[in-house]
């Protein structure tokens, strides 16, 4: 059976010299490349969907692949795609790299200037491993293999337009239905999750920050297990510690999460840090949650245009979800719409927070009545999204595979 092989490389002349001696190598099958780290990701994607057996027993990538770095983008492809072995190509062989590639997920590492001999012997071994692991996943049910779990991310237009309750219920209209769901609280230094859902913690997303191997047993012992079903990785009791969650930290814990997950909810609150965009970013879903009030309206345009601005996600890829809605206010939802540039949730919550106050305030909106007509409008939300097990979103993850925006260059955030 020859090895597929799937170069993701940036630089036109690396692509031919990379190329030409895979396709010399016995039994390859080099398949055509790729340039970016986007496209890398989205290919991966395609190609799991239909069967972990379409995906390329080998992935070689050049240390200038772009945007993303190339270790990250290593990481990421042996978190959601574990049947794939990764070599990384690069100018600098030496040990302190070559750890550091493995520790990321990398099966090999070949330097430059390529040679023949290497290249065969490295990739011949790569994809020994990759056959092995195969043969492994297709014997252990419990062995996850699926690209991962869907990730939606809930952003607050500006503070106190309900972006964490939108965020539970979401959360728990998913669990209901049958899917596995986490819910991850990244409003670092005022989440209110643990408040909502009467929850007393003694972990929290802080307590990964700084590990660069999350394991399941790692992630397990993070994560509180809440009566409803929900797996919470809540925001630290201390606020100022919300800075150790940089964002590549946060970039890992979203991707242990999804790999562990059918669905990842995250409550972002109203504050971009850098670890909130990372997550924005490479969300498959992204909710902007506001009022149908001036003030709140311009928030939300506020932060689409910062979010376009900084790189994390375009005006076209976020939703927005209108909050508190009433038919007699005089801004509506399309003007919403037409304000911001985004797409528009068919869904709009209604107003009626006497209904809401005394689960609130006992924290205990888990145990929101069934007919509150809003939390039946936030479940109907929750399957528009298509996030309720056998419910076609209408939204379908806002048109766009996953990865097509989780892999774009972000300029540095300022703290």
């Amino acid at each position: 059976m020859p090895t597929r092989i799937l170069p993701a490389v940036g630089d036109p002349d690396a692509v031919r010299s990379l190329t030409t001696l895979l396709s010399q190598l016995p039994d390859a099958e080099p398949v055509a490349p790729v340039t970016d780290s986007t496209q890398l990701i989205d290919t991966l994607a395609r190609l799991a969907a239909e069967s972990i057996d379409e995906l390329p027993e080998v992935v070689v990538v050049h240390e200038r692949i772009g945007p993303v770095p190339a270790l990250e983008l290593i990481r990421e492809v042996a978190l959601r795609f574990p049947a794939a072995g990764v070599i990384l190509v690069t100018s600098d062989a030496s040990p302190g790299l070559f750890q550091a590639a493995m520790d990321y997920g990398a099966r090999g590492l070949i330097a430059l200037p390529l040679g023949y001999e290497e290249l065969a012997s490295r990739v011949h071994a790569v994809a020994q491993w990759s056959v092995g692991v195969r043969r492994h996943l297709g014997s252990s049910g419990d062995v996850f293999t699926g690209v991962g779990g869907t990730v939606v991310t809930v952003s607050g237009a500006k503070g106190g337009v309900g972006a964490t309750l939108t965020a539970i219920q979401l959360a728990l209209a998913a669990q209901a239905s049958g899917r596995s769901t986490a819910l991850l609280d990244m409003d670092l230094q005022t989440g209110d999750i643990a408040s909502y859902l009467d929850v007393q913690f003694r972990r929290s997303v802080v307590d990964l920050a700084a590990i660069t191997d999350i394991t399941p047993r790692v992630l397990a012992d993070a994560v509180f297990r809440h009566d409803t079903g929900l797996a919470l990785l809540l925001a630290p009791g201390d606020g100022e510690r919300g800075e150790e969650v940089t964002d590549r930290a946060a970039r890992q814990i979203v991707g242990a999460l999804r790999s562990r997950y059918e669905v990842v909810v995250v409550d972002c609150g109203a504050q971009l840090s850098g670890a909130g965009a990372a997550v924005v970013e490479m969300a498959d879903t992204a909710l902007l949650v506001t009022t149908p009030d001036v003030v709140a309206v311009r928030g939300a345009k506020r932060a689409v245009r910062m979010w376009d601005r900084l790189q994390v996600r375009k005006a076209e890829e976020t939703m927005v979800v209108v909050n508190r809605h009433t038919r007699g206010t005089e801004i509506q939802p399309p003007l919403i719409q037409k304000i911001t540039g985004t797409a528009i949730a068919q869904i709009a919550i209604p107003a009626n927070f006497k209904e809401l106050q005394a689960a609130v305030d006992a924290g205990r909106v888990h145990e929101l009545d069934g007919k509150s007509v809003v939390k039946q409008a936030l479940w109907a939300l929750a399957g528009e999204l298509g996030l309720i097990k056998g419910a076609e979103g209408a939204a379908h993850r806002n048109g766009r595979p996953r990865g097509a925006v989780g892999f774009r260059r972000r300029k540095e955030l300022g703290r």
